[in-house]
């Protein structure tokens, strides 16, 4: 799989990534372990990179990229990407887009230093969010 990243985006992700992080291109729908939203209203158009200190074994589909970030993603996230995939930043939001049109007009970036989330951590999260979940 391929992806585009355009140069604002470049420079966004060399500003705010750790170098030799590993990028993951995850959604951001409730569906893993990395995602702080969820519900039907999210559902394959919400997405988010997330940077680890480490490789995920969960996340084994390389991203192929100009920028030559180690990017991941899995089988069950990339069901939504269709061809001609780019990240670009566009009124300092990163978007995201394929052939098809816009994917998500606001991507996250999150950065974590171990391997995943703990139960505990999560559920703070969940509990955090609250009335932001759908």
């Amino acid at each position: 799989m391929d992806i585009k990243i355009k140069d604002a985006a470049k420079d966004y992700l060399a500003a705010h990534v750790t170098a030799g992080s590993i990028l993951l291109l995850v959604t951001d729908d409730g569906s893993n372990k990395y995602s702080t939203i969820g519900g039907s209203c999210a559902i394959g158009n919400k997405f988010q990179l997330v940077a680890l200190t480490a490789e995920d074994p969960d996340y084994q589909l390389v991203m192929e990229n100009n920028a030559g970030y180690q990017m991941r993603t899995n089988q069950n996230d990339a069901i939504y990407l269709g061809n001609g995939l780019n990240l670009d930043r566009v009124h300092n939001q990163l978007v995201l887009k394929d052939d098809s049109g816009i994917l998500d007009s606001a991507v996250g970036l999150i950065s974590y230093t171990a391997a995943e989330k703990s139960d505990l951590d999560l559920k703070k999260e969940m509990q955090t969010l609250g009335t932001r979940i759908c």
